[in-house]
C-alpha cells in the first residue's frame, strides 16, 4: 500500500485455524443442530403455551425483525403436530328443511372424501332405478287400476243420475256450458212453448222435479274435486312405495356403511324422503306432454328441450352431492398453516356466486373454506401487523377463537350493506393453537387497548 500511515500485510487480514484442531472431516457428520441458540426465554415460553390445551393459551412472539421469529414458531408447532394425529374431515350438505342453512358434518380423516364419492355414485343410480320402477308393469298396471277405479266411480254416480231422471220424467242434456236438465214428456224433450202450453200446476211440478235433478247433479259436481283429489293422492301414494323400493336398498347400503356417524345416517334419510316426494322429477319427459305454458316459456327462453332437461336434471343431482371443505385424506399428522395474507375471507371462508341466467346464485356447493379451517385441529400462524392491517380480520379472528366455532358469513351481510338473501352455514367447531408474531409496540398497543388480547393470548 502507498501513500501515507501505516498499512496492513496480507497476512494479517485473516485469522488462521488449524484443521488439525477439528474432530470430524467433513460437515456431513456433524449432528443436526435442534437447540435454538441464545433465546431460552423465547424457546421456554413456546415450550409452556403449546403444552397446555386450555381457551386462551395461544401464543405471541414479540421482537424486532430479522431475528427469525416465525421460523421458530414454525419449527416449535411443525414438532409438536408430528405427535398429533390428523384432524377430522368437514363436509357440508343441503337442510332439505331450510335451503339457506346448510348443515355440516364431521368424518374422520379421509372419509370425507369417501362419503362424497359414495353420494355421487348414489345420485348417478337414481335415474336408472326410478326408470326401471317407474316403467314396470306392475306399477303401469296399478296405475291404470286407480284410474279406472275413479273413472267407473264418476260413470256410476251420472248413472244413477240418469236413472233417477228417467222416472221424474227429465233428462240430462249436454250443451256448450255443460249438464242441464230438460223435462220430456213420452221420451221427447219438451221446447220452451210446450211448456209455456202447461197448466200452472204441471209447470210447477216440472220445475220442483228439474230443480230437485239440478240439486242431485250440482251434488255430484261438488263431489268430483274431491274424487279427483283422493284419485291423486292414490297415486301419489303408489308413487312414493315404487320410489322407496326403487332406491331404498341402495341408500340403506350407505346406511349400514355409515352406521356410526348419525348425521350421516339422517342426511341420507333426508336424501331418500326427498326423492321420494320428488320422484318423478328424475323421469325423463315424455314428447308431447307439455302444456302451453311450458311451450311459451319455451319460446320465449330460447334453446332446445333437451339441453333444459339435462340442466334440470343437473340441478337435481346436484343437490343430493357433498361439498368436502377440510380433506384429510393425505394427511398423517395435525395441520401447521401459515397465513401470509389474513384478510376476513381469508381466515373464515367465503361464500362464492355463480351467474345463473343473468343472475347470481349460490348453493351449498360453493362454500369455501378458509385458514381456520385448513388449520382446525392443529396450529395457525400469522403476522400480527398483516392482520391488524385487514379490515375486520383481528375482529373475525378473537370471534372465532371466543367462540370456538368458524361462521361464515358476508362480511357486507354482516355490516349489512346488503340485504340479499344468502347462505347461513351451520358453524364449525374450532380446535386451534393460534400463534401471533410481531413488534413489541404491536405487543403492548393490544394489551393496553384491546382486553380481550390477553384472554386470547396468554403466552
Amino acid at each position: 500500500m502507498s501513500g501515507k500511515g501505516s498499512g496492513l500485510e496480507p497476512t494479517k487480514l485473516y485469522h488462521p485455524t488449524d484443521l488439525d484442531q477439528l474432530s470430524f472431516s467433513t460437515t456431513d457428520e456433524l449432528e443436526v443442530l435442534t437447540e435454538v441458540i441464545g433465546q431460552p426465554r423465547a424457546v421456554e415460553a413456546m415450550r409452556f403455551g403449546m403444552g397446555i390445551e386450555d381457551k386462551g393459551f395461544n401464543i405471541y412472539a414479540m421482537g424486532p425483525s430479522g431475528i427469525g421469529k416465525r421460523p421458530l414458531m414454525l419449527r416449535f408447532f411443525e414438532e409438536r403436530a408430528k405427535d398429533e394425529p390428523a384432524p377430522s374431515d368437514w363436509c357440508y350438505v343441503k337442510n332439505f328443511e331450510d335451503d339457506n342453512k346448510p348443515l355440516v358434518i364431521e368424518l374422520p380423516a379421509g372419509k370425507g372424501v369417501e362419503f362424497r364419492d359414495d353420494m355421487d355414485e348414489l345420485v348417478e343410480q337414481f335415474s336408472t332405478a326410478l326408470s326401471a320402477a317407474f316403467e314396470s308393469e306392475e306399477y303401469q298396471s296399478r296405475r291404470q287400476s286407480i284410474m279406472e277405479e275413479f273413472q267407473e266411480r264418476q260413470q256410476q254416480a251420472f248413472q244413477e243420475l240418469q236413472r233417477r231422471a228417467r222416472e221424474e220424467d227429465v233428462r240430462l242434456i249436454r250443451t256448450p256450458a255443460g249438464l242441464a236438465v230438460a223435462p220430456v214428456r213420452e221420451g221427447e224433450v219438451l221446447s220452451p212453448d210446450e211448456i209455456q202450453q202447461l197448466s200452472e200446476a204441471e209447470q210447477e211440478a216440472l220445475q220442483e222435479k228439474v230443480a230437485e235433478m239440478q240439486d242431485e247433479m250440482q251434488g255430484i259436481m261438488r263431489q268430483a274435486p274431491g274424487w279427483q283429489r283422493e284419485m291423486r293422492d292414490r297415486l301419489d301414494e303408489l308413487n312414493r312405495e315404487m320410489a322407496n323400493l326403487a332406491i331404498g336398498g341402495l341408500i340403506d347400503e350407505l346406511r349400514e356403511k355409515y352406521s356410526d356417524f348419525p348425521k350421516v345416517v339422517e342426511h341420507l334419510d333426508a336424501v331418500q324422503e326427498n326423492v321420494v316426494e320428488n320422484a318423478e322429477s328424475f323421469l325423463p319427459q315424455q314428447g308431447g306432454q307439455e302444456t302451453a305454458q311450458q311451450q311459451l316459456q319455451q319460446a320465449l327462453q330460447g334453446g332446445d328441450a333437451q339441453g333444459r332437461q339435462a340442466m334440470i336434471q343437473e340441478a337435481l343431482m346436484r343437490q343430493y352431492k357433498v361439498n368436502v371443505i377440510v380433506d384429510n385424506s393425505e394427511a398423517s399428522h395435525a395441520p401447521v398453516v401459515y397465513e401470509d395474507n389474513p384478510t376476513y375471507q381469508n381466515l373464515i371462508g367465503r361464500i362464492e356466486h355463480m351467474a345463473r341466467m343473468g343472475a347470481l346464485m349460490t348453493d351449498f356447493h360453493l362454500i369455501k373454506a378458509g385458514a381456520l379451517h385448513r388449520a382446525n385441529g392443529g396450529y395457525l400462524l400469522l403476522n400480527a401487523r398483516k392482520l391488524l392491517t385487514e379490515p375486520y380480520a383481528y375482529e373475525a379472528l378473537k370471534r372465532a377463537m371466543d367462540a370456538g366455532t368458524i361462521r361464515i358469513e358476508s362480511l357486507g351481510r354482516q355490516l349489512s350493506l346488503i340485504s340479499t338473501v344468502s347462505l347461513e352455514p351451520e358453524p364449525v367447531p374450532l380446535d386451534v393453537k393460534v400463534g401471533l408474531f410481531g413488534s413489541r409496540l404491536i405487543y403492548y398497543l393490544l394489551t393496553q387497548f384491546d382486553p380481550e388480547f390477553a384472554e386470547l393470548f396468554k403466552v
